[in-house]
């Protein structure tokens, strides 16, 4: 079986293509390297649009757009994670949502559509912000939330087998830990290190469903082998509520400095998760464990 991801030398999906690979599968990566790198790259995967051109079959990087110019229509699951991924950048960067969101997504159901593939699309779990509030918040979660369901139409109109998966805050090997596009337990992880204070975004009682990579890659397997359809949450829920951002600071036992609250920041998310619960899916990889090992790991370095 021949697989193609999407954003395969990021942090979700290379760890996805390492899984892949270690499950016999024939793996593509399709990646802009935009929020990708050349550390993530796997041994066994078919990289494309490496940007050294020693590692794929072009020198040039493309994007999504260009995917029938260097893809032939030949896979049988894509799997459709190389979107544009943060909330509070996304309104500096609208112009890369439009281009890797809109323009890129569509030209991506085309080419599933000219595959007879099926397609597992990363949706974005601020859909199920309280009140539905994540909506209306950014330019990315309006990307996001509109793509769904234009996603579920096309495929309905074209006869199309596609899943919908939603991830809650994903953390584990491979995330960017510094920089614009870090995310939240990567950059503390990497302040903890070098002995720098925690910022947490005011007013710091946001709450958040952390969820391990591996369990995430466990549960986009299963909706790939046996999805169907929309609302394929993949989210910790094991403690009630998620943990506040505050929360997780203080597991790192660092100085803490608040800083003021960002546009496009949302309060709360409900996790809707009963889809691949029916499937067998839930979470084994605890957040505390994992930072405790950090923290462990950490001690270890400076003595």
């Amino acid at each position: 079986m021949k697989i193609l991801v999407t954003g395969g030398a990021g942090f979700i999906g290379s760890n996805l293509c390492e899984r892949l690979v270690n499950d016999g599968y024939d793996v593509t990566s399709y990646d802009n390297y935009f929020t990708g790198s050349l550390d993530n790259h796997v041994t066994g995967v078919r990289y494309i649009n490496s940007p050294d051109g020693h590692c794929g079959l072009h020198s040039v990087p493309h994007y999504t757009v260009d995917i029938y110019r260097v893809l032939e229509p030949e896979y049988d699951i894509i799997y459709h994670l190389g979107e544009y991924s943060r909330i509070e950048q996304s309104f500096d960067d609208f112009n890369l949502v439009w281009e890797y969101n809109k323009i890129g997504t569509k030209k991506v159901l085309d080419f599933a559509k000219k595959c007879n593939a099926k397609i597992i699309y990363a949706g974005s779990s601020s859909k199920f912000a309280n009140e539905h509030e994540g909506y209306i918040k950014s330019p990315y979660t309006w990307s996001k939330e509109s793509n769904t369901e234009f996603i579920k139409l096309f495929c309905e109109w074209n006869s199309i087998d596609y899943a919908i998966a939603y991830f809650y805050n994903v953390y584990g090997p491979r995330e960017i830990e510094v920089g614009k596009y870090a995310t939240l337990i990567a950059s503390f992880k990497y302040k903890k290190l070098k002995g720098n204070k925690l910022t947490v975004v005011a007013p710091g009682t946001q709450k958040r469903h952390f969820t391990h990579v591996d369990d995430i890659i466990e549960g986009l397997i299963m909706i790939a082998d046996r999805g169907h359809g929309d609302e394929f949450g993949i989210g910790n829920s094991t403690r009630l509520g998620g943990y506040s951002v505050l929360e997780v600071a203080e597991m790192f036992d660092c100085e803490i400095e608040m800083i003021p609250e960002r546009k496009g920041n949302r309060m709360s998310e409900r996790i809707v998760a009963d889809r691949t619960h029916a499937l067998g899916w839930y979470p084994k990889k605890s957040l505390k464990e994992y930072i405790n090992e950090h923290t462990k790991l950490t001690k270890r370095i400076r003595n």
